[in-house]
């Protein structure tokens, strides 16, 4: 994965630079979420993985599927991928954009993985906890890991809160065992 981020990352720039010179930073963001979609499709895996299908005919194909949610230069970034044979990349370009756009616009991703589903208003609690402590607007994403058993992981930038009853057992059988 380190080697397809390496890669992606130099695209992910270019296209975060020109959409902020061009105060198109939400336009942008929509335009690499939806290629991403369209070529994560099984239908469209199987054409990008057809050895008989040329660069020109897959940038037609993908530029016509995404129809008028690209513009003028996102279908040039498609034909560039193409050319260059890194559609593949499409994912990544679109995660190490969306971390640039955040981080330009002062917001910080945050991770909640919780044993069970939390209201909305659990959420808006951490949120309101945490943005206070790391300073910063934070974007909230939420995942079940039941194995937690109860609680919660949060995960904010490179921060790790584990106030989950998992992590309070193998504390607790560290200190046992110490």
């Amino acid at each position: 994965m380190a080697g397809t981020t390496t890669i992606a990352r130099p695209y992910a720039t270019a296209v975060f630079e020109l959409a902020r010179e061009s105060d198109a930073l939400n336009a942008w963001s929509r335009m690499l979420h939806l290629l991403q979609q369209v070529l994560a499709d099984p239908q469209m895996q199987a054409v990008l993985n057809n050895p008989r299908v040329n660069a020109a005919a897959l940038s037609d194909l993908i530029i016509a599927v995404c129809g008028d949610g690209l513009d003028d230069q996102g279908r040039n970034l498609v034909r560039t991928l193409s050319d260059a044979g890194r559609l593949v990349l499409a994912p990544e370009i679109y995660s190490i954009y969306e971390q640039q756009r955040l981080a330009a616009e002062g917001v910080v991703e945050m991770e909640i993985l919780s044993a069970f589903p939390l209201e909305q208003e659990e959420q808006d609690r951490i949120n309101g906890i945490l943005a206070g402590r790391f300073d910063r607007k934070l974007s909230i994403s939420t995942r079940i890991d039941t194995s937690l058993i109860g609680g919660v992981v949060i995960r904010v930038g490179d921060s790790v809160i584990d106030a989950s009853i998992k992590g309070k057992l193998r504390q607790l059988g560290n200190e046992l065992a110490g």
